[in-house]
């Protein structure tokens, strides 16, 4: 556990890195399935293989930003005294580098700031960027926020 006064004093470092998720077809397919999102570079083997540059299928932009949530479980520091933290959103999303099944990827977490909204909410940003293992660039970087509220 981290006290809020500690992370703080973190601002400008790196606060996490999550561990390596698969990504495999089968989330990919399930991803298409719930957002109704079924183009053939994402779901079409095959016809991605032979119709785009990146030699078969690509995961969702939108699915590498839905595993945010969990890597941020997995990586952030957890708080003393929060009584909730909620997705506040995004400031800036950029897809940087398609994501293929079979690769692993993993979020390194920089806090930015850490701002007060009240005595007992605050808000926090951080810098995410979404490696492939093996890859030369990252798959996504993201500008997340998140409030959280001290009990």
């Amino acid at each position: 556990m981290t006290s809020l006064s500690a992370l703080t004093k973190m601002v400008g470092t790196e606060v996490g890195v999550s561990g390596w998720r698969a990504v495999t077809q089968a989330m990919i397919d399930g991803f298409a399935d719930v957002t109704d999102d079924h183009q053939f570079i994402h779901v079409d083997p095959e016809r991605a293989k032979k119709e785009t540059p990146f030699g078969g299928t690509i995961a969702h932009g939108y699915l590498m930003l839905s595993l945010l949530a969990p890597m941020g479980f997995d990586a952030l520091p957890k708080i003393e005294g929060v009584a909730h933290r909620v997705n506040y959103g995004l400031d800036k999303v950029r897809f940087l580098t398609p994501v293929k099944p079979g690769s692993r990827v993993r979020a390194r977490y920089k806090l930015r700031e850490v701002a007060a909204r009240s005595e007992k909410e605050f808000l926090l940003k951080n810098e995410v960027t979404v490696e492939i293992e093996g890859g030369d660039k990252p798959a996504l970087y993201a500008e997340s926020l998140t409030v959280i509220v001290l009990r």
